[in-house]
């Protein structure tokens, strides 16, 4: 594992790039943002003990969004080579970080179906004007 520092506004990752590294937060703020008309929105906040770039790390997909740092953060990398290593010595440990990833995905997928439902229930109450 490595430590990586960002200072505010650095790039941990970028839309449309690849790369099979999972970050744990150990402390700051980074956002997870969405280019989209020229502008950058801000899709959600992650805080320590947080994991990021789980996606790519998983299937080595190009990254959906990017994710950037609120303040000054610090992250514990894993590359997913360093990560197979660990497979045949330490299966526990490889089953209960991959777990969390699961579970990671699971709320992100809650998260979104809840704000998916806000913004029908939004539109349908307005009869589509927004």
């Amino acid at each position: 594992m490595e430590q990586r520092m960002l200072g505010k506004d650095e790039y941990l990752l970028r839309e449309g790039e690849t790369d099979d590294t999972l970050h744990i937060i150990v402390s700051g703020r980074l956002a997870v943002t969405k280019d989209a008309a020229g502008e950058s929105i801000t899709l959600h906040v992650m805080g320590a003990g947080s994991l990021a770039g789980e996606m790519g790390f998983v299937d080595g997909a190009a990254h959906s969004a990017s994710i950037v740092a609120q303040e000054p953060t610090v992250v514990i990398s894993l590359k997913r080579e360093d990560f197979e290593k660990l497979v045949p010595e330490h299966p526990n440990l490889v089953y209960h970080f991959m777990r969390a990833i699961v579970r990671l995905g699971h709320a992100t997928l809650k998260r979104m179906n809840l704000q998916y439902v806000e913004m029908s229930n939004y539109i349908t109450q307005t009869h589509g004007r927004y």
